[in-house]
């Protein structure tokens, strides 16, 4: 049997897009980039969830008011230029 969406119980999904919620103190790790090993192959870009990743001359610009700190940006940077590092710890 189908629900009907009143049905459905509520979830924690927020009504609004991510990149107008900033980034609580709750975020554990955030990107760096490393400029000098950066091939500006924009992939990291690309795969960023919350669109916080803007490119400038090609640069990626991590705005971290709205990083939510998930590091998909470093897993798919081919070049490894794009590190996590610990909140405190930078």
């Amino acid at each position: 049997m189908t629900k009907s969406y009143e049905a459905i119980p509520l979830t924690p999904i927020s009504s609004e897009p991510s990149t107008i919620n900033k980034t609580g103190l709750w975020r554990v790790f955030y990107p760096v980039v490393d400029l000098e090993k950066c091939k500006k192959c924009t992939l990291c870009w690309k795969f960023c969830p919350d669109a916080t990743i803007e490119l400038v001359d090609g640069i990626p610009v991590i705005d971290l008011e709205f990083c939510k700190g998930c590091g998909i940006c470093a897993n798919e940077c081919p070049a490894k230029c794009i590190v996590m590092v610990k909140e405190g710890e930078g």
